[in-house]
This record gives C-alpha cells, sequence and structure tokens, in this order.
C-alpha cells in the first residue's frame, strides 16, 4: 500500500466513525420531534417566530441561505477541481462497496457477482487472491452487518440516538421504528449485494452531482496515460483495471471514466507492474495542460501532451 492509500484509508475511516457517532454526539442531525437541526449540541434553528422583519430576514440569511450557499458552492468548486473525491476519500457508502468487493474477490475471484469471468488468481502487481467458497459466509455477515448499521445510523438522523439505540438492545423498537429498521436494512442487503455499483454510477445523487461538474471542466485532475510508452502495456494482464472498484478501466477518454473516485488504486497497480522493471507508472494524476489529452480526445482532439506531465521521479518522492 503506497502513501496515497494510506492515506486515503485514514480519512475513509476516520470520516465512516464521524458518519455513525455524528448523531449520538449531536454534531449534526435533524430532530424530527423538535422539527430542528441540533448542530454540535445546540439547536440549529431560523428563530424568525417573534422576531421583527429585518431580524427574521437575517436568521433566514445566516442560518439557512449561507450554510447552504457554502456547501453547495464548496462542493462545486472541490468538483470542479477534483471531481469524485468525496466519493473516493470520504463517502461511507463507498467505504462498504470497496470492502464488499473485496471480500466477494476472495470467495468468489470476481468483485461482482454479475462479471462473467473469474479476476486471475496472480497478478502482474503482486495481487495474489485464491478464492474460497466459505468466503461467501463473510460477505453474508458483512453484507447483513453494514446494512443493519447503515439503516440504524440514519434512523438516529432523525430520531433521538439515545432512544433508538437502546430501543434496538432492549429489543423494544417501535412499530415505526422497526419497520423502517426492517425496510431499509432490506433495501440495503439487495443494493450492496446486488446493484453498489450501478447506485454509484448512477443512483447516487451526491456522485451524480460531482460527475456533471467535474466534466464541465477539461482541465480538472483526471487520471493520465503516457501513451509515448503504451507499448509497456502489452505484456500486462491489465492490473490497473482489475483495481478499480467502480470497474473502470483507467486508461479510456474522460468521457468513460464519468464514475471515477479519484481513489488512485490503478496508479498503485501500475505503478506495482513497473517498480521491478525500474520504471515508472504509466498512469498519473494529472491536471491543467496534462489533463486536456484525456478530456479532449472526448472530441477527436489529440492535444500536445507536455513533456513534464510524466517526468521520471524517483520512488522514494512518491
Amino acid at each position: 500500500m503506497n502513501s496515497v492509500q494510506r492515506q486515503r484509508t485514514f480519512w475513509r475511516v476516520a470520516f465512516f466513525v464521524l458518519f455513525v457517532l455524528a448523531p449520538p454526539l449531536d454534531l449534526f442531525r435533524f430532530d424530527l420531534d423538535a422539527g430542528h437541526f441540533i448542530l454540535f449540541g445546540h439547536p440549529w434553528t431560523l428563530d424568525i417566530r417573534d422576531a421583527d422583519a429585518l431580524t427574521a430576514s437575517m436568521n433566514v440569511i445566516l442560518r439557512a441561505f449561507l450554510p447552504i450557499a457554502l456547501v453547495v458552492g464548496g462542493g462545486i468548486w472541490l468538483s470542479w477541481k477534483y471531481g469524485r473525491l468525496y466519493c473516493g476519500w470520504l463517502c461511507p457508502h463507498f467505504s462498504v462497496v470497496e470492502m464488499i468487493n473485496a471480500l466477494m474477490r476472495r470467495a468468489s475471484g470476481k468483485l461482482s457477482i454479475w462479471e462473467r469471468q473469474p479476476l486471475p488468481e496472480v497478478q502482474t502487481d503482486g495481487v495474489e487472491v485464491h478464492p474460497q467458497r466459505s468466503g461467501w459466509l463473510l460477505v453474508a455477515v458483512a453484507v447483513l452487518f453494514f446494512s443493519l448499521l447503515w439503516a440504524v445510523t440514519l434512523l438516529t438522523y432523525l430520531l433521538a440516538p439515545a432512544e433508538v439505540w437502546g430501543n434496538l438492545f432492549s429489543g423494544e423498537l417501535t412499530r415505526n421504528q422497526f419497520i423502517f429498521i426492517s425496510a431499509a436494512t432490506g433495501l440495503l442487503i439487495i443494493e450492496f449485494t446486488l446493484a453498489r455499483h450501478l447506485f454509484c454510477r448512477y443512483g447516487c445523487a451526491i456522485g451524480l452531482f460531482q460527475s456533471l461538474v467535474w466534466m464541465g471542466n477539461r482541465k480538472a485532475l483526471v487520471v493520465g496515460f503516457d501513451r509515448t510508452r503504451a507499448t509497456a502495456c502489452a505484456d500486462c494482464d491489465m492490473s490497473c483495471e482489475h483495481a478499480c472498484p467502480m470497474r473502470l478501466q483507467p486508461r479510456q477518454i474522460k468521457r468513460k471514466m464519468f464514475t471515477c473516485t479519484q481513489c488512485q488504486q490503478c496508479i498503485q497497480a501500475c505503478e506495482r507492474v513497473n517498480e521491478p522493471n525500474g520504471q515508472l507508472s504509466l498512469l498519473r494524476m494529472v491536471s491543467d495542460q496534462c489533463a486536456l489529452d484525456v478530456s479532449e480526445r472526448d472530441f477527436g482532439y489529440r492535444p500536445e501532451v507536455p513533456a513534464s506531465c510524466f517526468q521520471r521521479r524517483s520512488v522514494s518522492d512518491r
């Protein structure tokens, strides 16, 4: 695991813990009974009921429009420059997707039950996985556990967390709580098992928003391919494609990488393939002028790629 993947693992784990603990710690949630948000332990309301017109207007601007503008504006800026950075580095759903991918590969040799052929048991990048059917038990346990955890956590964003968790552990869930948790768990089991990649690609509004904004910026951060050394791929077993949790082909044009999560696992795989030969990865994260080769090829252009885009650097600098 290179330094980028170690950093990504840290941020994914930290954000998943935050996702689960934010409601119990009253960091952020919407109290359905009180009818307002709770932020860092304090009620977040518009407070306009008994206020005069000027105060009410300022409260609406400062407590509603401004936070929304900051969140949306910040999301647009990050997506414009970096694409689905949230998906690959923070999203608690995508973290579960990647984990189930790994478990399913150990059980069947495939990252999805819909793939026709299993991946190579021994890859050029050093990854070695010998599938065992007993691994399906771990897949089932993980899917059930994280589906239930997700369902309960979502409910705690709406109802008092102490009540929800207390009722769950004591077996005294109310009728509505039981229906919500049961239905959400069932749907998540189906999604995590059968359609997790489809959801990330086409069903997640946050993901689609990031992708659409990213596609509008031809110079945004993207996986670049050093075409001057393309012949080096001739003897490779497509380890970069096997590493992609979204089942994409990293050497393609930007349009076909629409749902790239910027996880950079394909780059790590390519590094491992080329390091034994003393060569650098053919894949690298590029932006600005270097990114045009990936984005403008969508329209039949062949922009000149600056030599600096894939300049050599020592392994210790990575």
